[in-house]
């Protein structure tokens, strides 16, 4: 598939997903969501040998939301759940079940949907110059994209009620306080310190997916469920060959060579 509104780049295990449409502030259209989908599934490919996927965004902007600018009316959109079924939820779907983990590079505005495929990351580190808002208040929506999940989970149900009523901007200082992302960097040092993070995700073992699952399905799971799912997930774990490389390592007092297998 030939991208007009994505970046794909893979190298060395790291696959980078770069919003590319900086004339719109990577304000997300059908097609681009489209082409977020068929990229993600690349990275899946195992001869790409992906291990670790990044999302950032081209220009001053990490994603304006949704692209309503094609639209001259109201009338002209179609049921405002429809897109979500059809495109948003089976994109994050995606991101939500990856084998690796997934780390987002917030270079600029994280508005509304592009909040919440920010918010999707692993690790997700913000430009010093970034700021996040739940915009769909101001045009009589509600928020989207896995927000309302999210959210509550983060900052707690007050914040989260707080930023999608107000729908006021949050800088990333305060988001990072808040506990609403890991890091704020400077401008300059975000992509060199998201890589750094992505390097060593790459390199790690495959226990880290495993680690990944869990934490997701936590948020779903009774105690007694996830007590389960850990001995199940240990299990695997313990299959692996970075198992026993991990041991052997520390028995030999050397650092480990991870495979990811």
């Amino acid at each position: 598939m030939e991208y007009k509104n994505i970046r794909l780049e893979i190298n060395n295990k790291i696959a980078v997903l770069t919003l590319n449409a900086p004339e719109v502030l990577n304000a997300l259209s059908a097609e681009m969501v489209t082409e977020i989908s068929h990229g993600i599934s690349e990275t899946l490919k195992p001869e790409n040998g992906v291990r670790c996927l990044v999302m950032t965004g081209e220009g001053r902007a990490f994603c304006a939301g949704a692209n309503l600018s094609a639209l001259s009316q109201p009338s002209e959109m179609p049921p405002a759940g429809h897109i979500l079924e059809t495109h948003y939820a089976p994109v994050m779907n995606k991101l939500r079940h990856l084998p690796f983990p997934f780390v987002t590079a917030v270079n600029g505005p994280s508005v509304g949907v592009g909040m919440s495929f920010a918010l999707m990351g692993d690790m997700v580190l913000a430009s010093e110059n970034a700021y996040f808002l739940q915009a769909f208040a101001n045009i009589g929506l509600v928020p989207d994209g896995g927000a309302t999940y999210l959210l509550p989970r983060l900052i707690g149900w007050g914040r989260a009620l707080e930023l999608s009523m107000m729908a006021e901007k949050l800088p990333a200082k305060t988001a990072q306080e808040w506990g609403l992302i890991n890091r704020c960097v400077a401008a300059e040092d975000l992509m060199d310190e998201t890589m750094k993070i992505a390097e060593k995700f790459a390199n790690g073992p495959k226990s880290l997916g495993l680690i990944r699952q869990a934490y997701w399905q936590s948020l779903e799971n009774s105690f007694a469920e996830q007590i389960q799912l850990e001995s199940n997930l240990q299990t695997e774990a313990g299959r692996t060959f970075d198992n026993q490389e991990g041991i052997t390592a520390f028995l030999e007092k050397r650092s480990a060579k991870f495979e990811g297998r």
